[in-house]
């Protein structure tokens, strides 16, 4: 998703510029690259259980992981693809095609992890297995649609050797995109490694992937808004016209805000009854109830960050966002988690007060190791000093 976010930027300008033409080829130099890359990413998998149990991780936990990282291998290379292919129909407002062929995987998914989880008795190993089939059907469908399909005519007219060219210019775009989320998700790695050196780690590693999970499913909503916009941007400043860009901006911002206060409320408000869906132990459940109104302040601030980071993807601002990401986990948000639950031991009111004392911050915070972890505001203020100024 990383490196295929700089398609953000190149496929989005060139479509607004009209050189239908380049779309094309930036799609295949960046599955080209990802391709590559995924390659190296499928020998970390293969040595998950012994990385686990080197970071002194439960020897059971790191087994069941590294057993799921192995069925999971063959879905790296089609997610690459996949990613490709979204962001190739994205940035020229393709969406309903997408939509569908999403909705047919879904359905096909779900036939799957029944049958491979629960039937063939497969467990997690299972649920792997199915993520992978899942996501290259979805592949098919997209690659399928972009072949025979009147509206790509245009965009895609066919392999070219082109593609093999300039791979370096790419590489300056998305290598910025890939780290700009990445320094994100990999806090939320780190985390998870962090609960698990905490006593009762079952326990503390159950609770942080329900809220995890809970997380990665509300995030889709910003991440969708963020999409969108940053396809508008991208558009209007390719074809010259900055200030539609900036009310596109503008409007994205109101929307998103709306949408976290909306979804934070649901959450406070479901608090005591959302852990029951991912389990049936009481401690649990209570535990997830007493994470779930920081988890709430965390979605929406998180809306906001995920907007701005589509925004920057737009403008081709990717380094930036990465700067930012890097300074807000890496030197705040990870060091003040590990501090205050390791040497000082504090617990959960210590996150409450936090988020009173750094409001500027965004909040991720787990009921034992989660801390303020960026700086979302500091995207904001980068933004509106610009002024949306894209005119000069």
């Amino acid at each position: 998703m990383g490196l295929a976010s700089g398609l953000d930027t190149l496929c989005g300008q060139s479509f607004g510029a009209k050189q239908y033409q380049m779309l094309g080829i930036h799609i295949q130099r960046a599955m080209l690259v990802l391709s590559v890359v995924s390659v190296f990413l499928s020998i970390i998998c293969l040595n998950t259980k012994p990385i686990l149990i080197a970071m002194h991780q439960d020897h059971e936990i790191s087994e069941e992981a590294g057993q799921y990282a192995l069925f999971m291998i063959p879905s790296i290379f089609s997610y690459g693809l996949l990613q490709c292919l979204v962001r190739f129909l994205q940035t020229q407002n393709i969406v309903f095609p997408m939509m569908i062929c999403s909705g047919i995987t879904a359905l096909f998914h779900m036939l799957l992890c029944w049958v491979l989880v629960f039937k063939s008795k497969l467990g997690s190993r299972g649920a792997a297995l199915a993520n992978s089939i899942s996501y290259w059907i979805n592949v098919l469908l997209m690659a399928l649609y972009i072949k025979f399909s009147s509206s790509c005519v245009k965009t895609w007219t066919g392999f070219s050797k082109a593609a093999l060219h300039k791979i370096p210019t790419f590489l300056k775009i998305s290598i910025p995109s890939a780290l700009m989320l990445c320094f994100k998700a990999w806090s939320f790695e780190i985390v998870v490694l962090l609960a698990g050196l905490l006593p009762n780690p079952k326990l503390e590693t159950s609770v942080l992937s329900i809220c995890l999970n809970t997380f990665a499913i509300l995030w889709m909503i910003p991440f969708g808004l963020s999409a969108a916009v940053s396809t508008r941007v991208s558009n209007e400043l390719g074809g010259g016209q900055p200030q539609a860009a900036s009310l596109a901006v503008k409007v994205g911002l109101v929307m998103v805000i709306i949408e976290g206060v909306t979804v934070a409320l649901l959450m406070i408000l479901l608090r005591n009854i959302w852990g029951s869906i991912y389990s049936n132990e009481k401690e649990v459940v209570s535990y997830v109830a007493s994470t779930m109104p920081i988890l709430a302040i965390s979605c929406f601030l998180d809306g906001i960050q995920s907007m701005l980071s589509g925004i920057a993807r737009g403008c081709g601002w990717q380094k930036i966002g990465a700067y930012v990401n890097f300074g807000a986990f890496y030197l705040l948000g990870i060091p003040c988690a590990t501090i205050l639950v390791f040497v000082l031991h504090m617990r959960a009111k210590v996150k409450f007060l936090s988020f009173f004392l750094h409001h500027m911050f965004h909040l991720h915070v787990s009921k034992e190791s989660y801390f303020p972890s960026i700086l979302c505001y500091f995207h904001t203020l980068f933004i509106l000093c610009r002024g949306f100024g894209w005119g000069s």
